[in-house]
């Protein structure tokens, strides 16, 4: 754990993260010092929990209590529509990654979730309604669509209620 992380290794991990997050239609922070001293927080956590868990965020350690926050958490979406980034700022919308509107601080919303009475689909109850990309069929279970589909690349007005 007293791991020395050397510079070649934020800056390998940094070129790997940009590059899935670019072909997944999503943006890291153009600010790069402040990004890269995130993804040093993701590698030292990854080292220390065996798991990739948010920088900005205290983990628990125990893997099964942090799947939320394991970057990228499951907050990034519905942060980057209401507010144009992640609550650590890694990951920012199209505006703010063109200078469009300027990065601001983000509430938690961990721990804020609210269970769904669902009883006229039989089904009991979800934390969030499920979502349908109308073009490609993608399904995803948050309270807003993301950005851009994650497989067809849709924007986010292309996604309907589906449960």
């Amino acid at each position: 754990m007293n791991e020395q992380i050397t510079k070649k290794q934020i800056d390998e991990f940094y070129s790997r993260l940009k590059k899935e997050a670019e072909a997944s239609g999503y943006h890291l922070n153009p600010d790069v010092d402040f990004t890269k001293d995130l993804v040093k927080g993701l590698i030292v956590n990854k080292s220390r929990y065996g798991y990739q868990s948010c920088p900005c965020r205290l983990a628990k350690g125990k893997k099964v209590e942090d799947l939320d926050i394991i970057c990228p958490c499951d907050y990034r979406d519905p942060d980057l529509v209401e507010h144009g980034a992640c609550y650590c700022g890694l990951y920012v919308s199209d505006e703010i990654n063109e200078g469009k509107k300027e990065f601001k601080p983000v509430p938690e919303r961990r721990g804020k979730n609210k269970k769904k009475d669902l009883k006229s689909t039989g089904l009991k109850e979800l934390d969030y309604p499920v979502l349908r990309c109308r073009v490609c069929g993608y399904l995803c279970a948050r309270e807003a669509p993301p950005g851009r589909c994650p497989i067809c690349k849709a924007e986010s007005d292309r996604f309907e209620k589906f449960i």
